[in-house]
C-alpha cells in the first residue's frame, strides 16, 4: 500500500465534486454515532459497551493524548510504504482485523430484509470478502457467528489466524485447534483475560447475553467434539428446565426460537427436540476455564505447530512468563475495556511490555525472528496506529471501527473504514518525516521531557534518521 493516503483522500474529494460522500463517516465519533443509530440496542450495547462505569473504555482512548506525535519537515517522503512482515508473512500494512464475537449482532437490523438466517450469513463472510480485497489478516473468533471453515473458504488465500477461548473441555480445545490448522490458520491467538465475563453493565441492564440465545456459538455448534457433549446432555435432559414457568414469556419464546434457528437442521424440528437448548446449556458450562496457569501453555504447545500468541497481556512480568512457557508472541490488550473497570489504559502498558520482551534472554519464536508484540484496545484512527507503532508494536488489531463499518455498509463499510485508517496512517507518516513503517519509533513522539534540544547533533535530511530527538 504505497502512498495510500493521497489515493484515498483524492478519491473522496473527487467524488465530492459530484455530490458523493464517503461510504461511511471518516470521523471516528461520527462513525460510531452512525452505527449506534443503525444497530439494534442490544447489538450496540454488546459491541460498544465496556465493564462497569466504562472507565477503561474511556481510558483507552484518552491515553493516546499522552503520547503526542512530533511533525518533521524537509524529509524526502515522496514514496511511502506501509508494508511489513509478521510471523514470516509479508503484509501490505501492520493491521489485522481483531476477533469479534457474536458478529451477527452488527447486522441484526438487516433481518427485516433477509429473514432470521440473514445475520450469520452477513457477518464473517462479509468481513472475509473485505479482508481478502485488502490482503489483511482476519483473526477468526471462537465466538464467531459462522463456522471457521466457511470463513476460510471466503478468505481464499488471504491470511487468517484463529483466536482460542480455552474451554474447560480438553477434547473441544483440541478439536478447535485441529480445525483451525485444517482451515489454513497461520497462528493461534489464546485470549487469556476472559476466563470469566467482566461486569458489562450495558448488557446486564438489558439482561442480554447473545450466547444464551445461541448467537455467536457457530464454532461450537459445528464442532464434532461439542456435538458429543450436547448429545450426552440431551439424552439425560429433563422434560423442562428447572424454574421454567408454565406460562412462558414472549422473551422466552423469542429465545427458544433463536436457539432453534441457530442450531443445525430445520428450525421446526429443533423446536420439538432437546438438542438446541442442550447446546446452549453445554456451551455455558464449557466456555471458559479459570484454573489455567502458565504451565498449561506446554499442553497447548504439544498440540499444534502453529505460532502461539497470548492476548490480554498488561504487565511486563506476564509477558516474560508467557515467553518462558513457550509463547511465540504477545498481544497487549485489555479487551477493549470490556473486562475490568478502572483498569490501566492498554497503551500505557505497551512500552514497558515491549521493553520486557525485547530484553528477554533467548526470546524468539521458532521461526528465529524477533518476538512480535501486537497492540489492541483503543485504536480508532491512523494516528492511533502510528502512536502504537512508535511505542514498539509490530502491528495493531482493529476492532470496533470495522464492526461499525460492517453495520453501516457491509463489506464496503469494512473496506472503507480500514482504508480510512490506513490512509491517515500514511499521511501521518509523511508529515512526521517517515517513509516506511519500520522507521517509526519513540523518537517520533514527544515523551520523556525532551524540551532541551541537542544542538550539537549534526543536521540530517536522511529519512532513515528523520525525527530522532534526544533529551
Amino acid at each position: 500500500m504505497r502512498n495510500i493516503g493521497r489515493t484515498v483522500q483524492s478519491s473522496i474529494y473527487r467524488n465530492g465534486v459530484y455530490g458523493h460522500r464517503p461510504v461511511v463517516p471518516t470521523s471516528p465519533d461520527a462513525l460510531a454515532d452512525a452505527a449506534r443509530r443503525r444497530m439494534t440496542r442490544a447489538a450496540w450495547s454488546y459491541v460498544a459497551g465496556g465493564a462497569g462505569a466504562q472507565r477503561t473504555v474511556t481510558a483507552n482512548r484518552e491515553a493516546f493524548g499522552r503520547y503526542p506525535i512530533v511533525p518533521r519537515q524537509m524529509v524526502d517522503v515522496g514514496e511511502r510504504s506501509l508494508a511489513t512482515t509478521l510471523l514470516g508473512r509479508d503484509l501490505p500494512a501492520p493491521l489485522l482485523f481483531a476477533p469479534v464475537g457474536a458478529l451477527e449482532l452488527a447486522v441484526q437490523h438487516q433481518l427485516a430484509r433477509g429473514g432470521r438466517g440473514a445475520a450469520p450469513r452477513n457477518a464473517e463472510p462479509v468481513l472475509a470478502r473485505a479482508a481478502r480485497d485488502l490482503g489483511l489478516p482476519v483473526v477468526i473468533s471462537s465466538q464467531a457467528s459462522t463456522p471457521m471453515e466457511d470463513t476460510a473458504a471466503t478468505l481464499g488465500g488471504s491470511p487468517r489466524w484463529f483466536q482460542l477461548y480455552w474451554s474447560s473441555d480438553d477434547a473441544l480445545v483440541e478439536s478447535f485447534i485441529t480445525r483451525a490448522e485444517t482451515s489454513g490458520c497461520e497462528a493461534l491467538v489464546v485470549t487469556l483475560d476472559t476466563h470469566v465475563l467482566g461486569w458489562r453493565t450495558m448488557d446486564l441492564d438489558l439482561g442480554y447475553l447473545p450466547f444464551a440465545r445461541a448467537e455467536g456459538i457457530a464454532q461450537y455448534l459445528s464442532d464434532p467434539a461439542f456435538q458429543q457433549l450436547v448429545e450426552a446432555r440431551a439424552r439425560g435432559a429433563a422434560p423442562s428446565a428447572p424454574g421454567t414457568s408454565a406460562r412462558p414469556t414472549v422473551a422466552a419464546v423469542h429465545s427458544l426460537l433463536s436457539m432453534a434457528a441457530h442450531h443445525p437442521g430445520p428450525t421446526l424440528r429443533n423446536l420439538t427436540q432437546p438438542y438446541a437448548r442442550a447446546a446452549v446449556e453445554t456451551f455455558l458450562d464449557v466456555f471458559s476455564r479459570s484454573t489455567l496457569t502458565w504451565a498449561d501453555l506446554a499442553w497447548l504447545r504439544e498440540r499444534t505447530t502453529l505460532p502461539i500468541l497470548v492476548k490480554g497481556i498488561q504487565h511486563p512480568d506476564d509477558a516474560r512468563a508467557a515467553l518462558d512457557h513457550g509463547a511465540d508472541g504477545i498481544i497487549v490488550s485489555n479487551h477493549g475495556g470490556r473486562q475490568v473497570d478502572n483498569a490501566v489504559a492498554s497503551l500505557d502498558t505497551l512500552g514497558p511490555v515491549v521493553d520486557a520482551v525485547r530484553a528477554h534472554p533467548g526470546a524468539g519464536p521458532r521461526t528465529g525472528a524477533t518476538v512480535p508484540v501486537l497492540f489492541d484496545s483503543g485504536i480508532r484512527t491512523g494516528a492511533d496506529v502510528f502512536t502504537a507503532l512508535a511505542l514498539g508494536a509490530d502491528a495493531v488489531l482493529l476492532g470496533r471501527p470495522w464492526v461499525y463499518g460492517l453495520a453501516l455498509a457491509g463489506a464496503d463499510g469494512v473496506r472503507a473504514v480500514t482504508e480510512h485508517v490506513l490512509a491517515e496512517l500514511d499521511l501521518t507518516m509523511a508529515l512526521a518525516g517517515v517513509a516506511e513503517t519500520g522507521q517509526i519509533g519513540r523518537h517520533n513522539l514527544a515523551v520523556g521531557g525532551w524540551s532541551v534540544w541537542d544542538r550539537d547533533r549534526p543536521s540530517t535530511h536522511d529519512s532513515r534518521d528523520a525525527g530522532r530527538l534526544r533529551p
